[in-house]
């Protein structure tokens, strides 16, 4: 699955996008979110409050309990304004 950062998460992890490989009892965003941010000290500090994150799965926003399936793209992003 490729994995997608932009903005200020992008800048924490310091990617702006990888491929990563979950392993199989990560089903959802949420638990997603809860094991890349295992990962080390800038996908923690990306990833530290959980609901500031917007997510979609292959182009369609997705909430936390969403499952990823067989989603072949997931994006990160803050919450957007408009202006």
């Amino acid at each position: 699955m490729k994995a997608l950062y932009f903005a200020w998460v992008r800048e924490r992890i310091g990617l702006a996008e990888e491929e990563i490989a979950p392993p199989r009892e990560v089903v959802t965003v949420r638990e997603l979110i809860e094991w890349l941010s295992a990962r080390d000290e800038g996908y923690a500090a990306a990833f530290a409050n959980p609901a500031t994150i917007r997510t979609a799965l292959d182009k369609t926003h997705a909430a936390p309990d969403a499952p990823i399936g067989a989603a072949r793209e997931i994006a990160f992003f803050p919450p957007m304004t408009g202006g």
